[in-house]
């Protein structure tokens, strides 16, 4: 394993090591709305290979999100979640094979709603700062 001296890096990983659970569920709800955009500009681009990379990344996010849901104890709020979730995939999948950047906006826009909500509840819960 290379050993890699950038500092950007280092701080993500710190940044990672050290996050609480809302914190860690921000974000990937980040990442996800910024790979979203990365493949519509890929799209507008006419770079399908960046697109689809970007498309398959959103999509193995939203499948951590889903695969981090306690269905047990969630109740109703995490059957909710998976159902909007696998929609979710289901419409990147789409987009994906259709290069549709209008389902990618809808995908992101659903996550950008998600990630307001979970900021509001790790803020009442005494979680974490909202990052911007």
């Amino acid at each position: 394993m290379a050993f890699n001296n950038n500092p950007y890096d280092k701080y993500k990983n710190t940044q990672i090591q050290t996050a609480t659970p809302g914190q860690l569920i921000l974000m990937l709800y980040e990442g996800a709305i910024k790979f979203c955009k990365f493949s519509k500009n890929a799209i507008l681009e006419k770079n399908i290979s960046d697109s689809n990379k970007y498309l398959i990344k959103t999509q193995d996010i939203v499948t951590e999100l889903m695969i981090s849901l306690d269905m047990k104890s969630g109740g109703d709020i995490a059957k909710n979640l998976y159902s909007i979730y696998d929609y979710m995939l289901r419409t990147l999948v789409t987009a994906n094979m259709k290069k549709d950047i209008s389902k990618i906006t809808e995908v992101q826009e659903l996550l950008e709603d998600l990630k307001l909500a979970w900021m509001e509840a790790v803020k009442k819960t005494g979680g974490v700062k909202p990052r911007r």
